[in-house]
């Protein structure tokens, strides 16, 4: 159904996108500043990250000597992985927000007849492994995470056609 506009609806439309627009500059320049810190291992292993999930510090406390090395590389994947929760914390905190003022604009739906609600369509992306790179967490078997196609034609290898040119000056 297409939606019917009188000048005040556009105005206050017009109004919102801008208030929307000043929302997400002052979340820019907020998130900006935003550090996830995360302490394990009994406060002998703190790591923060910046706003982008990049580690920007690094601080071993007392008692980090009675560590193993493994034990402080686990710790330290361990901490990196918690800062990084509580950054992704602080954005959807610092989002609200904007969420809530998106929810009382229209849809695109609503303004253009016949547009189809895109949102409902995206896919969701799934969340990334938390394993080591070589881990067999990380790595299934080789065709497992293989896109399937069930409405496809089969192709003869052995009935294969040769295609061969034999004009010397090729």
């Amino acid at each position: 159904m297409a939606y019917e506009f009188d000048r005040a609806e556009l105005e206050s439309i017009v109004s919102d996108a801008q208030e929307q627009l000043r929302t997400v500059a002052r979340i820019q320049h907020e998130r900006a500043q935003l550090v996830g810190t995360a302490t394990v291992s009994n406060k002998r292993v703190t790591v923060s990250v910046n706003a982008d999930g990049v580690v920007v510090e690094t601080k071993f406390g007392p008692g980090i000597e009675n560590l193993g090395y493994s034990a402080i590389a686990k710790a330290v994947t361990e901490a990196a992985q918690l800062a990084a929760q509580d950054l992704a914390a602080k954005n959807r905190d610092l989002m609200s927000p904007l969420r809530s003022q998106q929810s009382r604009l229209p849809k695109l739906t609503d303004l253009i007849e016949g547009m189809p609600d895109l949102r409902g369509e995206l896919p969701t992306p799934p969340e990334p492994s938390l394993k080591s790179p070589n881990s067999a967490e990380r790595n299934p078997l080789p065709g497992a995470d293989e896109m399937q196609f069930t409405d496809v034609e089969s192709y003869d290898h052995d009935h294969e056609v040769q295609h061969r040119t034999t004009e010397a000056g090729w």
